[in-house]
């Protein structure tokens, strides 16, 4: 039997907080590094603040299915005022929590309540009050992934955001990159 590596990842937040731009920057820096992705987002309500969620899948082979990913390996939740029942839901035993929070990772456990999960917080807002001096926390949220998840390089995933936005705002992208990729904490 043939191993193929492939990683189911959901993502979690509101309206205007960057939820899609987040999965198809990870999707596209997969590519670039030669995996195979998939990026597609999931709306309700279209306004700024509503429940959003977006899915990212990489893989070492061909992706063949367009279903929603019902049973994430990772949830990265952007937004921590979300009910925790909607980005708990399905997340494979042993999975993976990121959040965006300023929380410790004992009050995180103690909130979440499943210890067979792998925690990570970090404080993405304030990175992306202090560096984008905006709540925009999806580039800061993907550094946390990638460091925690090391599917993709953080090289790629620079290499993408230089490529989307205008070089100022690419190089203030890269730093709350890189920031949450140094602050993030796991349990």
């Amino acid at each position: 039997m043939i191993y193929v590596k492939r990683t189911e990842i959901r993502w979690h937040g509101r309206g205007g907080q960057g939820v899609v731009t987040a999965s198809i920057v990870l999707a596209e820096a997969a590519v670039y590094q030669g995996k195979y992705a998939q990026a597609y987002p999931e709306f309700g309500a279209e306004r700024r603040g509503a429940p959003v969620r977006a899915y990212t899948r990489v893989s070492d082979e061909h992706i063949k299915t367009r279903a929603p990913i019902l049973t994430p390996d990772v949830v990265v939740v952007m937004d921590p005022s979300l009910d925790k029942s909607i980005y708990l839901e399905g997340l494979k035993i042993g999975g993976i929590l990121i959040i965006n929070t300023k929380k410790s990772l004992d009050e995180v456990r103690k909130y979440i309540g499943r210890d067979d999960l792998k925690i990570a917080r970090v404080d993405a807002t304030k990175i992306a009050l202090e560096v984008l001096k905006a709540p925009f926390v999806n580039m800061a949220m993907i550094g946390a992934l990638v460091r925690v998840v090391p599917v993709i390089d953080l090289h790629y995933v620079e290499e993408v955001i230089k490529e989307t936005f205008r070089p100022k705002v690419a190089e203030l992208n890269i730093e709350a990159v890189r920031r949450a990729y140094q602050e993030v904490e796991t349990l």
